[in-house]
C-alpha cells in the first residue's frame, strides 16, 4: 500500500467516525439515518451523471451491496439507541476486519503478508480493548446483538463492494450506484416497518442527516477506490482506525469519559495500523 492511498484511507476513517457521530447527535436515530439514507439518493444519482457507465456484471454487486447496507444501518442505528458511540462503535467496527480476513483466506485472491496479518491481530486486540468497557463498565449489554449484527453486515458489504468497485471498471460510479440503492432500500424498508412518522419533519435533523450523508459518500468513495489499489482485507483493516477517531469525538464532543482502558486500546489500534504500513 502506497503512502497516499494509506492517507486517504485514514481521512476516509475520519469522515466516517464523523458521519456516525452526527447520527448518534440525534433524538431519532433510525430517523436521522433514514435521512441519511433519502440524501444519498440524489449524490448517487449526480456522480452517475458524471461518471463513466459500470459493466453490466456489476449490477448484482450493486444490488447484494444495498441489501447488505440495509442490514449494517438497521443495526447500527438501533445500537446506538442503546449505547455511547465509544462503546459501540469499536464493536460494530472493530469485528469486521477479523471476519474478513477470515473469510478472505477462503474467498479472496489478494496476497496478504504475514506481516500486515500481525497488523490486523493487533488492530483487533486494541478493538476488543476498546469494547470490554461493556461488561466492566456495567453499560447496556442489549447493545451488543446489534452491534455484532451491525459488525456482520460490515465485513459481508466491505467484501461485496471490493469485488464489485473491480468487476464495475469505474469505481466512481460503481459507489454512486451503491449509494442509489442503499438509500433506497433503506429509506422504502423503514417505511414499511415504521411508518411515515419514522421521517423526521424538522429542519436541523435533515440538515444534520445531510451533512452526515455527504461525509458517508467521501469515507465510503476513498475506501472502495483504495481496495483497487491494495489487498481489501488490509483496507478494511486500516480504515478501522475510524474507531480512534470516533473515541476523541466522544470523548471531546459528547463528554464521554476517557479512561486508561480506552487509552491503552487506542495505542494497540495505532500500533496495528503501523504494522499494516510495514
Amino acid at each position: 500500500m502506497s503512502l497516499f492511498v494509506f492517507l486517504a484511507v485514514l481521512g476516509a476513517a475520519f469522515l466516517h467516525a464523523l458521519w456516525n457521530a452526527l447520527i448518534k447527535l440525534g433524538t431519532s436515530k433510525v430517523g436521522g439515518m433514514v435521512i441519511l439514507s433519502i440524501v444519498e439518493v440524489p449524490i448517487g444519482l449526480c456522480v452517475v451523471a458524471v461518471s463513466p457507465p459500470i459493466d453490466p456484471a456489476a449490477v448484482p454487486w450493486v444490488i447484494a451491496a444495498g441489501c447488505t447496507h440495509f442490514c449494517y444501518k438497521f443495526f447500527l442505528s438501533y445500537a446506538y439507541d442503546r449505547g455511547d458511540l465509544s462503546r459501540v462503535y469499536p464493536i460494530a467496527r472493530g469485528a469486521a476486519p477479523m471476519i474478513v480476513t477470515l473469510v478472505g483466506l477462503f474467498v479472496l485472491s489478494d496476497a496478504v503478508t504475514a506481516m500486515e496479518y500481525a497488523g490486523i491481530a493487533v488492530l483487533a486486540l486494541g478493538i476488543l480493548l476498546m469494547a470490554r468497557g461493556v461488561f466492566a463498565s456495567g453499560e447496556n449489554r442489549r447493545l451488543l446483538p446489534f452491534a455484532l449484527g451491525s459488525a456482520v453486515a460490515t465485513a459481508t458489504y466491505t467484501m461485496i463492494d471490493g469485488m464489485g468497485a473491480r468487476v464495475s471498471g469505474s469505481p466512481a460510479a460503481y459507489v454512486a450506484w451503491v449509494f442509489v440503492a442503499d438509500g433506497t432500500f433503506f429509506t422504502v424498508g423503514m417505511v414499511a416497518l415504521r411508518g411515515w412518522d419514522v421521517i423526521p419533519r424538522v429542519w436541523p435533523a435533515w440538515r444534520m442527516g445531510a451533512l452526515a450523508s455527504a461525509a458517508s459518500y467521501g469515507a465510503y468513495a476513498v475506501s472502495i477506490w483504495a481496495m483497487t489499489f491494495a489487498p481489501i482485507a488490509v483496507v478494511a483493516a486500516l480504515r478501522e482506525t475510524s474507531i480512534l477517531f470516533a473515541v476523541l469525538i466522544g470523548w471531546l464532543a459528547f463528554g464521554e469519559k476517557m479512561t486508561g482502558e480506552k487509552a491503552v486500546a487506542a495505542a494497540v489500534i495505532v500500533a496495528g495500523v503501523m504494522l499494516t504500513r510495514l
